[in-house]
Order: C-alpha cells, then structure tokens, then sequence
C-alpha cells in the first residue's frame, strides 16, 4: 500500500483500539463504581422513608428493586473485572504505538514497508486483548471516555468522526427513539383526539 493508505490504516486501526481500550475501562469502573453507588442510595432512601412516610410508594419501592437486580447484575461480572483493567491498559499501550506509528510514517514515508509490518503486529496483539463482552451500557460511558476525554485529532485526520453516526451510540439512540415513543403513547394530549377518532369511526 502507499504512505497515504497506511496513514489512514493506522487511523483506523487507532479508533479501533482507542475505543476497545476506553470500553474495557468503562466495564471495569461500571463494575468497580456503581454498586456502591446502589448501596449508597438505597441507604439515604431508608432513612428519608423514616422521616417522610409518603415517599414509601410502590413506584419507589419498585425502583429500588429493579436498582438491586442491576447490583446483582453487575456483581456476577466482578470476577471479570481485573481482566478488564488488564485488557484496557494493554490497549492503551498499543493506542500510544499507533500514534507514534503515524508520526513515523508522516515524517519517513519511504518506511512504509517496515511501518506497515509494525502495523500488523500491533493488530494482533489488539486481537489478543479483546474482551468478547461487557457490561450492558458500557458501550455509552466507552464512547464518552473516547470521545470526549482522549485526544483523537491525529485520527480524525485521516478518519473523520460525524456526531451522529460515530459520537453518539446507535444503542443510546434507539433508547431515546423508544422513550419518546412511550411518552406519546401515554399523553393524553395525544391519545384523547386519537380515541375521539376511533369512537366517531365506530359511531
């Protein structure tokens, strides 16, 4: 392949395990954070209900379940959680010889050849170090870490980053979608002229 080629190899190569890093460290901290986090509110809770018996609702109460269910949830991958922050560190390391590698191939374009072997070495120790999941949203505090917390702009050199098809998670968004959709459904600002509607067809 030519210098340019590489160049935009090596980007691609970089977001991959940029963001595979920022994703393995999201499912550490998730892990490491959020059931105390859980503890924590589930405390102040039963001492607020002590004090203020309306906020001893089923709504609440219910909430409190399903935020328990999470901490279960979350506490079987605890097991998983030095493999994640192994992992990341590792991929943070090969995220560091990608940049360097850019650098390289910017300033001696007549090394392509050996650049593009060290290329190819650095992706396959990426395959090595790949977690094959993680916690549920991780991927939504991952492209956060990544894209607002490391600096990319070496990448998006060579591979462009749009907000709404790379910054934002395809997940996240089907979550809003499906919201706003429930919203709607339960407003009565919108079902009452629809159930109108449909009586004065049947009338």
């Amino acid at each position: 392949m030519d210098n340019n080629q590489l160049k935009k190899h090596i980007a691609e190569t970089g977001y991959n395990v940029g963001y595979t890093a920022k994703l393995h460290f999201a499912s550490f901290e998730m892990i490491e954070k959020i059931p105390g986090i859980i503890s924590f509110i589930s405390m102040a809770f039963g001492v607020y209900t002590l004090a203020f018996s309306e906020l001893s609702t089923k709504f609440m109460s219910s909430t409190l379940l399903v935020l328990g269910l999470t901490g279960i949830y979350i506490s079987m991958k605890n097991g998983d959680k030095n493999s994640y922050e192994v992992k990341g560190r590792i991929l943070t390391g090969l995220f560091n010889e990608l940049k360097h590698l850019m650098t390289d191939a910017k300033t001696h374009p007549e090394e392509t050849e050996s650049i593009s072997a060290q290329l190819k070495d650095i992706e396959n120790k990426y395959n090595e170090n790949c977690a094959s999941n993680h916690i549920m949203f991780a991927s939504w505090l991952g492209h956060y870490k990544f894209f607002w917390e490391q600096q990319i702009e070496w990448i998006a050199e060579y591979r462009p980053f749009g907000f709404w098809r790379d910054k934002v998670p395809l997940t996240l968004w089907v979550t809003v979608f499906t919201l706003l959709i429930i919203i709607l459904v339960n407003s009565p600002v919108l079902t009452r002229p629809i159930c109108n509607l449909v009586n004065l067809i049947i009338n």
